[in-house]
């Protein structure tokens, strides 16, 4: 259960911050890599195209995790586990909502980064959250055993 309101969770889910996807290798080893993504209708939508490393990942182990952090507006993280579902041209359009990560992301220019985006191999990938870490940085008091630990210290 998130420890940031529900209000702040989702003006800070509008922001532009860089997420970093973890995904598995094959061997079950970790990648990470920064990422754009947008939160719509219960899930992080998250676009690649077909020949970059994560996206073969996730088309081979569907279990990711989504690290966002920042600083401003309010200094705070948001973590997600869960599984993603991989959406493909023709069954799925995938440009509508990839119009959006551009406008979230490039908002001087996002014609030009999108009519070359529509030139690539690309897919979307919607992660549906199974597991949540929401810290609001401004009122967060430690976990529990760290100020037990500090209490006990203190004596």
């Amino acid at each position: 259960m998130p420890r940031m309101a529900s209000d702040v969770l989702e003006e800070f889910l509008r922001q532009p911050h860089i997420g970093v996807l973890a995904t598995l290798r094959r061997d079950g080893q970790p990648y990470t890599v920064p990422i754009w993504w947008l939160w719509q209708d219960g899930a992080f939508w998250l676009t690649g195209t077909t020949s970059r490393v994560w996206c073969r990942q996730l088309e081979h182990d569907r279990r990711a995790s989504l690290c966002i952090e920042a600083l401003q507006p309010v200094a705070g993280h948001v973590g997600v586990d869960g599984l993603v579902e991989t959406k493909l041209l023709p069954d799925f359009d995938i440009w509508p909502i990839s119009r959006q990560l551009v406008d979230k992301y490039v908002p001087d220019d996002p014609d030009a980064f999108f009519a070359n985006m529509q030139t690539e191999p690309r897919l979307l990938f919607r992660l549906i959250p199974d597991v949540w870490r929401a810290i609001d940085m401004r009122v967060y008091e430690g976990k529990r055993a760290d100020r037990d630990y500090q209490t006990r210290q203190e004596r």
